[in-house]
């Protein structure tokens, strides 16, 4: 997000940086001090820097969610209410997220003030460019499917979605021991480390990036050619977002899933979701002992009555990977209809421009 607000405005009089934990708060706080127009931030640490005076809100006009959905639904609800708490109360706010459902978008539209909602896409839907396959597997022969595609198919860069920190990690030693380079990226990974594993990715160093939903939302490769569910999401939406990593930006790319007959069910709520079939393609020398069952017939999605979320409570969170109960949770875009006259700055040594 950092990066994007650089690259789009290099060439307007526009000073942003960025904050996160897992790194030492200081050179945070000292970037801070000369003042910016935007700050990019998780909930944790804002409140931090908010808590050692670091930043100051009084000049904010807009306050945006991104991943609104995941932001709502995965414990942070206390921090971003605590954050909109001290907030100027005329501001303009927005949520953004790929993905939507009656229980998120009512607890969205109960934090701001007579929203608007703007649908891009069609709810849930994949990108048209994103070539969607699947080969039903074995789940002992998982990490032997994925070697052979790889090798076969001389895929140079493929990004693997496990649903736990402990199968990526058991997976990326099994891949390098295949001879092929891997590096895993999870919730128990120190932000330094996740940041040399992605950086390596990206230039070439490491062929195969093993990651949890926790990096779903966050990976922004340019042309990412290959995106592999090794294992199938507990929540239907989230496949969406992993496979949104490949074919970005009107480029193309290719969604590979290896399914046991153990999550028969759960690709029957992912077609349910995305409204299609996904194709199915046998691997010769993998025919699996158990068969994986047929797809249903995809059903038109009704609009379910949403129910009533206490928004003062925490988000259930099942795993720090970003794994969430099997039931379906988004977000939805908001904003208040009052802005704020001030200036942009929202940090102490606050710029003394025109807005």
């Amino acid at each position: 997000m950092s990066d994007s607000i650089a690259t789009y405005g290099k060439y307007l009089d526009l000073h942003s940086t960025v904050v996160f934990g897992g790194v030492k708060i200081n050179p945070q706080m000292l970037r801070l001090r000369q003042g910016v127009d935007v700050l990019v931030a998780t909930p944790g640490r804002l409140m931090d820097l908010y808590n050692q005076n670091a930043v100051k809100f009084s000049q904010l006009e807009v306050f945006i969610l991104d991943e609104a959905d995941r932001m709502l639904d995965m414990g942070f609800i206390r921090d971003i209410k605590k954050i909109i708490s001290v907030l100027p109360k005329q501001r303009q706010n927005l949520l953004f997220s790929a993905t939507f459902s009656a229980d998120i978008r009512a607890l969205a539209k109960g934090l701001v003030h007579n929203p608007l909602e703007i649908s891009v896409n069609p709810e849930n839907s994949t990108a048209e460019k994103v070539t969607q396959w699947l080969t039903p597997v074995d789940k002992k022969r998982k990490p032997t499917v994925l070697t052979h595609l790889i090798k076969e198919n001389a895929w140079k860069q493929v990004l693997v979605f496990t649903k736990t920190k402990h199968g990526a990690n058991k997976l990326t030693k099994y891949l390098e021991a295949e001879g092929l380079t891997a590096a895993a990226i999870h919730g128990n990974k120190s932000q330094g480390a996740r940041t040399k594993a992605l950086a390596s990715f990206k230039d070439g160093r490491v062929q195969i990036l093993v990651a949890t939903d926790i990096a779903a939302r966050g990976i922004d490769i340019d042309l990412l050619p290959n995106v592999v569910n090794f294992d199938l999401p507990n929540v239907p939406e989230d496949y969406v977002h992993r496979i949104g990593r490949t074919a970005r930006a009107g480029n193309t790319g290719q969604a590979v899933s290896l399914v046991c007959a153990d999550e028969l069910n759960l690709l029957w709520d992912i077609e349910h979701v995305i409204q299609q079939h996904i194709d199915r393609k046998m691997l010769e020398n993998f025919i699996p002992v158990n068969a994986l069952g047929e797809s249903r017939a995809i059903r038109p999605i009704k609009a379910k009555k949403p129910q009533k979320v206490k928004v003062g409570g925490q988000g259930k969170v099942d795993h720090k990977d970003g794994q969430r109960p099997a039931a379906k949770r988004t977000g939805v875009n908001n904003s208040k209809p009052k802005r704020a006259k001030g200036k942009p700055a929202v940090a102490n040594g606050q710029r003394n421009k025109a807005s």
